[in-house]
C-alpha cells in the first residue's frame, strides 16, 4: 500500500544560501533526509533498519514547489520511494533492509 506526504521547502531554509545564488534549487541531501524522516514517521522504522539501495535525481525542485513523497514498503522488506511535484517525478530510489548487527 502506498503512503503519501505532502512537502514544501521553504524559500529560508539554510541550504538556499549557497545552493545556488540567485537560481536556487532544493540540495539532494536536503530531499532525502526529508524522504527519511517521512518513512520513519510513517513505517516506526529506526533509520537503522535499512540502508540506501539506489536514488536518482532526475529534475531540478525550487524553492517554495509543493512535492508528494510516495513510498511503499515490499514483500521482500525493502522501501521504494518517490518524490513527486505533479507529474514531474523529482527523485525516485529504493531502501534496502540493512545487514547491520546492533
Amino acid at each position: 500500500m502506498n503512503k503519501q506526504t505532502s512537502l514544501s521547502i521553504a524559500a529560508d531554509h539554510p541550504a538556499f544560501a549557497g545552493h545556488f545564488p540567485n537560481a536556487p534549487i532544493v540540495p539532494g541531501v536536503v530531499l532525502l533526509d526529508e524522504v527519511i524522516h517521512v518513512i520513519v514517521a510513517d513505517s516506526g522504522l529506526s533509520v537503522t533498519a535499512w540502508q540506501i539501495s539506489s536514488v536518482k535525481f532526475l529534475n531540478p525542485l525550487k524553492p517554495g514547489e509543493s512535492v508528494i513523497i510516495v513510498h511503499e514498503q515490499l514483500a521482500n522488506g525493502s522501501i521504494k520511494f518517490e518524490v513527486l511535484e505533479g507529474s514531474r517525478q523529482i527523485v525516485t530510489g529504493s531502501f534496502a533492509p540493512s545487514n547491520r548487527i546492533s
